[in-house]
This record gives C-alpha cells, sequence and structure tokens, in this order.
C-alpha cells in the first residue's frame, strides 16, 4: 500500500478515520491525526504502517 499526504485511513486497532500528515517509507512509520478535525484541532501521533489500512483519498 502507498500512502500519501492527506489520504484518509483507518488503524487495524479501530474504525476511526485518520488523515495522513506525513509517511517515512524508510522507517516505516507514518504521522497521523484524527478526521475530521475538532475545533481544538487533532493531535497527531505517530504508528507503524503495518498497523494502518487504506480508507479514502482526502477530498477537501
Amino acid at each position: 500500500m502507498t500512502l500519501h499526504q492527506g489520504d484518509c485511513v483507518t488503524l487495524t486497532s479501530d474504525e476511526h478515520t485518520y488523515q495522513v500528515i506525513s509517511v517515512d517509507d524508510s522507517h516505516d512509520r507514518c504521522w497521523l491525526r484524527r478526521w475530521p478535525l475538532s475545533r481544538q484541532g487533532s493531535e497527531v501521533f505517530e504508528i507503524s504502517l503495518q498497523q494502518v489500512r487504506a480508507s479514502r483519498p482526502h477530498r477537501p
């Protein structure tokens, strides 16, 4: 699976939607935030690419 900045994904551990902020293929990691954004913003977190499933492309 190829991820790009702005893609929407889910995690193997839950069904919430997350937006890809950045991808580090060489270290098998990516940074995500919960989507849609809350008024207070959404915290960014790092996770292994093995824990991510493609959901749908981000459409503003």
